[in-house]
């Protein structure tokens, strides 16, 4: 049985956006009323870090807990072990309070490589990682994991994301051959995946047996095909609203769903609207966000 969540993001807690920061009760507070399950964590310390009031605000609204990204360094030999422990810090709350299927959500801090972020969206084969860079990234996302399952039992997802070193279809394929499919799996998200180049049924197909959570985020075509005729990077794609609401844009959901169930896929799936302009309130777009997916049987 597939479940519905949402995200911290959804509110533009942690993308940055003018206007009102929400705190945690407020998005807590939405994100059930507007018909989710559970949310994940979202940055460390927006939510209370202590378990056992963790699991009070959480239980009080009936959600569960089921990730958290956090932001690494893996093309940095010399990171590795910041982000094994930042992994780890967060992994042992997830634990503590989700349980024992959660996971940790790997992504490198978005939008800090100049090549990268400029190119977002129409990156090239020539600005991948050099051999070297790609050894020391799949070490790095090995280690991580293997770190989180050792202190946690928990296992990790790599978050294919633009703005990243992760961020096309080949550059998810080679990734996943070079790590320890035990033990690091995908997060499959579905505007990501589109914004990158790829079809979003066709690498739910390709990658099955390693996606172990899903995002569903969608992708304004008219504005993708924009954002390269004149170059934006990744951060005013994003803020132009290249992730527009769910059934707005270009990623097929109704036939990602089935491809979905045809897969027997039984893990979250998560809403991650990240910044909001031009759509209002947050949690009307949350409640519109929900409306469309029970439209189509989620």
């Amino acid at each position: 049985m597939i479940r519905l969540a949402n995200a911290p993001c959804s509110w533009g807690v942690i993308e940055n956006v003018e206007g009102e920061r929400y705190d945690y009760v407020r998005v807590l507070d939405e994100l059930a009323a507007t018909g989710y399950a559970g949310t994940e964590l979202g940055d460390w310390g927006f939510m209370p870090t202590d378990p056992t009031r963790l699991t009070q605000e959480l239980e009080s609204r009936n959600l569960d807990l089921l990730a958290s990204w956090v932001s690494v360094k893996l093309h940095d030999a010399d990171e590795h072990a910041n982000s094994i422990a930042d992994c780890v810090r967060t992994a042992k709350l997830l634990a503590a309070v989700g349980g024992k299927d959660n996971f940790i959500v790997l992504g490198n801090d978005p939008y800090v490589d100049p090549v990268r972020t400029k190119n977002a969206g129409r990156i090239k084969p020539e600005q991948a990682m050099t051999d070297a860079q790609w050894q020391i990234f799949a070490e790095g996302a090995n280690k991580v994991a293997q770190a989180v399952m050792d202190e946690s039992g928990l296992r990790t997802v790599m978050h294919h994301h633009i703005g990243t070193w992760i961020e096309t279809p080949p550059e998810t394929a080679k990734l996943l051959s070079m790590t320890n499919p035990d033990i690091l799996g995908l997060v499959f998200d579905t505007g990501h995946w589109t914004f990158g180049g790829g079809d979003a049924v066709e690498g739910i197909k390709q990658h099955k047996d390693r996606i172990w959570h899903v995002h569903f985020k969608d992708c304004e075509p008219h504005i993708a095909a924009q954002s390269r005729v004149e170059e934006w990077d990744g951060v005013t794609s994003v803020g132009k609203g290249i992730f527009c609401e769910l059934g707005q844009g270009a990623v097929d959901f109704p036939a990602v769903l089935q491809t979905l169930n045809d897969m027997n896929y039984e893990g979250w799936v998560v809403v991650e609207q990240d910044v909001l302009p031009g759509m209002g309130s947050p949690k009307a777009s949350a409640q519109r966000n929900r409306d469309y997916l029970k439209s189509i049987g989620l």
